[in-house]
């Protein structure tokens, strides 16, 4: 049963308070009132409203005042806060509410429009509660809920899993920053692959750390995983210095506190396929993917597995691996490092470039043009001495 909702309405005209306390109750909610400017957030949060409305009828810094201390407050940060504002000074009340306000309405404000508002309010929060800060993409909650939707479709799907090896120890050389634009890299990169390979409908999500998920069509699983694998390989190891890239491994210590030598950072993906008229839950799948997951990581290189053992035959299939010597990085360089070793651009400009280019999808060249980092002949240059034996890998320019 669907939790009931709680609004909490602040307004001085009774008028409005009677209306809309009338609306939505009727309407289900859990509705709260209060007739006066609060000063003291406590009794706020002892209510625990998911939308709080507030009528800013003369746009007085005392009624502003609870955005700024609500959005401030770790508690409340996260409640959506929608105020009913009176057009006559529109102007000056948008100034006012950079104090802390998601979303606002005119007074006097449709019922059902702010109970669209409300509930469209309600979703971006629960959305972003549950996505990751870095990526941006959906997170464990999100992906829960849509895997049990396609169970629930009782429709055939690939449930991969992926995960980054060697990372923590790249973290811990390199440090988080670095580690952050990794992590940022690969959701980039898995986007790509599902969008050249997947459907609009597949879904891509990130359980958080080095760990993420897609969701796919059965018959197009194998043509993800190697993409992802292939683009992984050839664009992670520029993220290392120089010397550690050529050599292929870092010095560190281990959980034991031994200094050893730590191969670059690879992909393991493990795969669970559902078949019809085999019906496995939540709790099954993750237990397949769990065992996938620990025999990958007794392997070297990137590699991909799928257990079929809900297909014809009763045994899963043999892991896909691609060892260090597969990586195609010493014949194909990314853009940014062909750019950067011929001193165009400084390594603060492709970083910045880089992040905008994760981020938006827009191409790198086309990011650090309009950055103004360079000119069109210098990328038409590095486009050219890239293309000589990037396409052989069918490695598009990124």
């Amino acid at each position: 049963m669907e939790r009931i909702k709680r609004i909490l309405i602040i307004s001085s005209d009774k008028g409005l308070r009677d209306v809309l306390s009338f609306c939505f109750d009727g309407w289900g909610y859990e509705v709260s009132l209060c007739d006066h400017t609060i000063s003291d957030i406590e009794s706020i949060k002892r209510i625990s409203p998911d939308v709080i409305v507030v009528d800013v009828h003369d746009a007085r810094k005392s009624q502003l005042e609870i955005c700024r201390l609500l959005k401030d407050d770790f508690i409340t940060a996260f409640i959506p806060i929608i105020t009913i504002i009176n057009k006559r000074q529109l102007r000056q009340q948008l100034l006012e509410i950079r104090q802390g306000v998601d979303d606002y309405l005119i007074k006097p404000p449709d019922p059902l429009d702010l109970r669209v508002r409300i509930e469209m309010a309600i979703k971006r929060n629960q959305y972003s509660l549950y996505t990751s800060p870095l990526t941006g993409l959906p997170g464990g909650r999100i992906i829960e809920e849509v895997l049990r939707n396609r169970i629930k479709a009782d429709c055939d799907f690939s449930f991969g899993y992926a995960d980054i090896d060697n990372f923590k120890y790249f973290n811990d050389v390199y440090g988080y920053l670095k580690g952050d634009r990794v992590i940022m890299q690969t959701a980039y990169i898995l986007y790509s692959a599902i969008k050249r390979y997947g459907k609009n409908e597949d879904f891509i999500g990130h359980i958080g750390g080095d760990d993420f998920v897609f969701i796919t069509d059965t018959d197009r699983y194998e043509d993800i995983c190697q993409n992802f694998i292939r683009l992984f390989d050839s664009l992670i190891p520029f993220h290392y210095c120089p010397q550690d890239r050529e050599r292929g491994f870092i010095i560190a210590k281990d959980r034991t506190n031994k200094i050893k030598k730590i191969s670059l950072m690879g992909l393991s993906i493990a795969v669970v396929n559902r078949i019809r008229p085999l019906n496995m839950n939540i709790i099954e799948i993750n237990d397949r993917l769990a065992e996938i997951k620990r025999y990958l990581k007794t392997m070297p290189g990137s590699k991909f597995m799928a257990d079929r053992r809900n297909f014809k035959t009763d045994n899963a299939s043999n892991a896909s691996c691609f060892s260090q010597k597969d990586r195609c990085m010493d014949s194909y360089k990314p853009i940014g490092q062909i750019l950067l070793d011929a001193g165009v651009i400084t390594p603060e400009q492709l970083d910045e470039a880089l992040s905008i280019h994760w981020k938006r999808g827009v191409i790198l060249g086309e990011v650090m043009k309009e950055l103004g980092f360079l000119e069109e002949d210098d990328l038409i240059e590095a486009l050219n001495i890239q293309a000589a034996k990037g396409k052989t890998y069918g490695i598009h320019s990124e």
